[in-house]
């Protein structure tokens, strides 16, 4: 009866496994690995730049609901006032960022991170905005709520420098737009030193003989593609997310805004973000605290989608203006940096249910890195560091697996003897743990135990941006790809391999075979893993079994290699 209790944990196991990672694949907006269902994937069309990207009429609950069709930006004759002029592209630079402005509705349509390499050709910076026939993702403001300026409305650049100089810490790029339906906007796009938040002034000025009451958007707009370089065998979320403080952090996956499955996000706020993620980087409009404003996500073409906040500015009078400032993070998920910025935007760096584990973690790590500056054998201290911290449970684990070993040959001898008596075999066998006082399971609870917090530990190498173009030693130059020459994964299997042969050989020969299939089938997976993750799980296997080593030594049961046996 034990025996098959173990089997059926064994594959319960194994199949949960499965299916959790099939979940977890789709809950990030993948395909499922195991069981793939059919899936149509549209791809950005080759248009894509002129494609309407606009944002929707307001709900009727909302403070914006006075907006209507013929607002929409990008509708037919709502850019029909605008005076013609040429469209240009200008590129600006800070120490940090590389951007690209449209004059077309002063959008960014461009941004390159300077301080990170792309992971294809390290001689170029990572693009994270970008405007072009494969790709869009793109950030947009303008006016609604009458023929105003909009994302759409041809502006024209005002002189001024275009890179920041050496001592200077701030450069201004403004756009201003024609009059339309009374009102000009003014943009004041401000870069500063050191600073992935960029700054953006929207002044409002009523031109006209009549008051006007406008509301302001800002979106981000981007294609649903998966980034570049991603990987197709783990995942990380891409697409929009937002934070309330009522609601907290909610993702939105492409296809749910394609089902219309907004609802878990909140429609109105006070405070929060918006923002547009993927694997290392994001970007979010932070508007301030305390600034009323709708929030929308939406379809905003063929495979392009867009998260956006409207505020309400009021009413202006003639000869009057209002101005409204607010900031674009565009860069890395470095917490230490996010927190910084804005309440809640730590949390575009998204470890999920382990968050509570993963965050100290974090800590803990970048700890570490500031005293041994490299981040591979940071890892390996905080594995160390967690064995020590776990050391009891395993020391009672391993004890238990020592005894387990210590008895296994008058298991065997009295299931050989009892094989065609199966009730009278389950009562010697219960007879002898008793004897002998040892708990079948012992070996097993105090592992379980440590599980979350190793899961947090691998998803606080998944996300951290730092792993990213790091390198270890020799051959790992960076510890966010695979190993180039799988020395990494193959030690990995041979370490879980090593591990099963010291623990002791299950009674029963399916469960014997599956001790030695599992660890193979699983080791498969880190062949395609960063060299990072295989690292953290190479060096607490071989801490293991170091541990293990120790511990049977110590008991006086000699280290044994039970090797398998398939017939």
């Amino acid at each position: 009866m034990n025996d098959i209790r173990r089997t059926i944990l064994w594959v319960i196991f194994g199949f949960s496994l499965v299916l959790l990672w099939d979940k977890w694949q789709i809950h990030n907006g993948r395909k499922p690995t195991f069981f793939p269902t059919p899936e149509v994937t549209a791809q950005a069309p080759a248009d894509a730049v002129s494609t309407d990207n606009g944002l929707p009429a307001a709900s009727a609950t909302s403070p914006a609901a006075t907006a209507n069709a013929s607002n929409v930006p990008g509708t037919a004759g709502a850019d029909a006032a605008a005076p013609a002029a040429a469209r240009e592209k200008l590129t600006v630079a800070s120490d940090l960022l590389r951007l690209t402005f449209d004059s077309e509705g002063a959008s960014l349509v461009g941004a390159e991170l300077l301080k990170y390499a792309d992971q294809d050709d390290k001689t170029k910076p990572v693009k994270l905005l970008d405007e072009s026939a494969n790709r869009v993702y793109v950030a947009q403001t303008g006016l609604i709520g009458g023929n105003f300026p909009t994302h759409k409305t041809a502006m024209t650049l005002k002189p001024g420098p275009r890179e920041l100089a050496e001592g200077q810490n701030e450069l201004n790029v403004v756009f201003e737009s024609p009059d339309l339906g009374g009102v000009k906007l003014v943009k004041t796009w401000t870069l500063k030193r050191g600073d992935y938040a960029i700054g953006l002034k929207q002044e409002v000025v009523n031109t006209g003989s009549a008051a006007v009451n406008p509301q302001l958007y800002l979106q981000l707009t981007r294609d649903g593609n998966k980034p570049a370089g991603e990987s197709s065998f783990y995942s990380t979320f891409t697409g929009p997310a937002v934070y309330t403080e009522a609601k907290k952090y909610h993702k939105v996956d492409f296809k749910d805004i394609e089902n219309g499955k907004t609802d878990s996000v909140d429609k109105a706020a006070d405070n929060g973000y918006v923002a547009m993620v993927q694997h290392y980087f994001a970007s979010a409009w932070l508007l301030p605290q305390g600034t009323q404003r709708d929030i929308y996500v939406r379809k905003a073409g063929t495979n392009l989608y867009s998260v956006g906040e409207i505020t309400h500015l009021g009413e202006i009078a003639p000869g009057q203006s209002k101005a409204i400032d607010a900031r674009l993070f565009v860069g890395p998920q470095i917490e230490k940096t996010l927190e910084a910025i804005a309440p809640g935007l730590e949390l575009v760096k998204d470890y999920g249910w382990v968050t509570i584990l993963a965050k100290p973690l974090y800590w803990l790590l970048d700890k570490l890195h500031g005293f041994i500056g490299n981040w591979g054998w940071s890892i390996v201290a905080l594995v160390l560091l967690l064995k020590i911290a776990f050391y009891w449970l395993n020391a009672k684990a391993y004890a238990s697996m020592a005894k387990m070993k210590a008895i296994n040959p008058r298991i065997m001898e009295m299931r050989e003897r009892l094989k065609d008596k199966p009730q009278q075999m389950q009562q010697e066998m219960m007879r002898i743990y008793r004897e002998e006082k040892v708990n079948p399971m012992g070996g097993c609870f105090p592992i379980v135990i440590q599980i979350p917090v190793f899961i947090a530990l691998y998803w606080v190498l998944l996300s951290s941006v730092e792993i990213r173009n790091a390198p270890w030693i020799g051959w790992i130059h960076d510890l966010s790809v695979p190993d180039p020459f799988f020395i990494l994964p193959v030690l990995m299997t041979l370490s879980s391999l090593l591990q099963t042969a010291l623990n002791p050989a299950p009674p029963d020969p399916m469960q014997a075979k599956m001790m030695w299939i599992m660890p193979l089938m699983f080791s498969v997976m880190f062949f395609f893993f960063p060299a990072g993750l295989v690292l953290y799980w190479l060096t607490n296997n071989l801490l293991s079994i170091a541990q293990q080593w120790i511990i049977n030594t110590r008991m006086g049961v000699p280290p044994q290699f039970n090797l398998p046996k398939f017939k």
